[in-house]
Parts: structure tokens; sequence; C-alpha cells
């Protein structure tokens, strides 16, 4: 059985997402999300609001965040060459979930200390990127770029106010000249492994999700034996950028290694011709802490 009831990949004002907390709520509810989850980039600073937000909506919370690792495995060129990509991202992205977790425990504030320093990495990263700006004759106001954002500074608002400074005409075009992966401008930061962030995020009582591994380039079977090897739980198969021939077979391997399924839109807002939801998945591959979940019938 399918059902699209299920949204676990969204980002709002608190990261890099259109929206606040309450008006994704009220989006996936609007597309018939029942279960939603929040997860801003490297901060959970969401999860109250998006919590009572969801109860207004009628809809359950899943709190989430999505952890920004080093890459896993190095990208095969061969696989770029058939997903016609000039470069792989230079990192990997990790999806946490704790369906269970209470607000108040010991769990989620040694989890919030551990992920504290990836959020705050961000500010002297963004410094060093504005620098580099001002050095190749763009100049950009900092406090600008932070004030885009709300508790995860990243790229896409210094894109936004170099499009601003009329720098350039979109942010697509910011990432492709001068931010993005391998650009003049990009500057990395220090970054968990993939097995640190899921010793961390286990150790809060959460599980994890690689998430849309069509970015990292790799082979299908060897992201599944990384994953086998490394204590994630399960893989984003279906994802908004897969195709659905690339969707069927990472599920398919998934199932044959017996690692559970999660589904996204990776909602970053309406302005990016994005929708929340309508994201099909199979009730029987969902992670088992979703199975209280799976009553639901599909649409």
């Amino acid at each position: 059985m399918w059902t699209e009831a299920f949204d676990l990949h969204s980002h709002s004002t608190n990261s890099d997402g259109e929206h606040p907390v309450a008006e994704v709520a009220s989006l996936m509810s609007k597309s018939g999300v029942k279960y939603w989850s929040l997860t801003d980039h490297d901060t959970i600073s969401g999860w109250p609001l998006a919590k009572s937000a969801a109860e207004k909506e009628g809809i359950t919370f899943i709190p989430g965040v999505e952890i920004t690792c080093n890459p896993g495995l190095r990208a095969s060129a061969s696989v770029m060459k058939t997903r016609n990509r000039d470069r792989a991202s230079d990192a990997w992205h990790l999806l946490a979930y704790f369906p269970h977790i209470d607000f108040s425990s010991e769990q989620h504030s040694v989890f919030e200390a551990w992920l504290a320093p990836l959020g705050d990495g961000r500010i002297p990263r963004m410094k060093a990127m504005v620098q580099r700006l001002a050095e190749l004759g763009m100049a950009v106001d900092f406090d600008a770029v932070v004030a885009r954002a709300g508790d995860s500074v990243g790229r896409p608002h210094l894109a936004d106010e170099m499009v601003a400074a009329g720098y350039v005409e979109t942010r697509q075009q910011a990432f492709d000249e001068w931010i993005g992966d391998g650009k003049p401008v990009h500057i990395t930061r220090p970054k968990p492994s993939i097995a640190e962030a899921c010793e961390a995020v286990h150790a809060a009582g959460g599980f994890t999700s690689l998430a849309h591994p069509l970015y990292y380039c790799v082979e299908t079977d060897d992201l599944v034996a990384f994953c086998l090897a490394n204590g994630v739980d399960a893989i984003e198969c279906f994802h908004r950028s897969h195709a659905d021939s690339y969707r069927f077979e990472l599920w398919s391997a998934a199932k044959e290694a017996e690692l559970s399924v999660t589904c996204g839109s990776d909602f970053h807002g309406m302005m990016y011709n994005q929708s929340p939801g309508h994201m099909a998945v199979p009730l029987v591959t969902l992670p088992k802490d979703f199975q209280p979940f799976t009553s639901v019938q599909s649409e």
C-alpha cells in the first residue's frame, strides 16, 4: 500500500526556506500531508513552534533536522556523466528524526548541544565568503545577509543579497558563477562524518535517513553498502529531484539490504516553484518508528 500522507523533508525561514514555520505547516495541511517533519539545516530551533502549528492544522509533527556532513564516498565520473551533472555536492546531508523525543529531556539537551557548533560554524564561514566577495569587487553587507536568515544562515541568503545588490540576476546565477561548490567564493566549513552524526542521533533516540542521494553521484550498490557500514537507518528514495526510474532503483536496493526508506518534497518555498507533499511512499518500507502512523490509507 502506498500513501501521500507523509512529507519528511522541508525547510522554514529558520534555515533557507521562504516561509515561516507556521506557514509551512499550513501549506503541508492544504496539500493533504498528515505526517510532517520540519528538517531545517543544522538547527532544531523551530521544533516547538512546528509542534504547536501542526496541532492547530490537525496534522502530526515529527521533529527532524538536516545535518550537513562530510562526503561519505568519492563521486563517480561515470555516474556524473550519466546524470548530466558537472560536479557532485561537496557535502552529504543526513536527515535525522525524533518521533518520540521529549523537548525537556536530557536527550534533547545533549543533542542540541552536539548540533550547536554546526550552526554556529555558519557565521565565520559567511563572514569569510562576504570578505572574499569584497576582494572580488562585490561589496555585500554581512548584517544584511544574516537578516535574511533565521537561525541558520547559508549560501542562499548570500545569493539573495547579491541579487539585491545587482551583482547577479538570480540566485541560481550566484551559485553557478560565484558561491556554488568549487566556485571562487565558496568556502567549506568543519563538518561531522556520516558515522559521527548517526552516533549522535542514535544516542538521542532518533534515527537517520540519507537525503537526496542523486546529488552525491555514486553507484547505488556502493551507496547502500556505505549506509549499512556507517549506521544509516534509511535512504530518502522518494525525493522530488529523483526520476521514477531512480526512485525504483534506490527502493529496490534498499529493500534487498533491509534498509528503510523515507520520502520528502524538500520544500523550500512557493517562489521556487516547489510544492509540499504529494510524495508517494510504500508504507511497508517506512522506518519502524513510523509504523504507528501507517494505519493511514493510500491516497
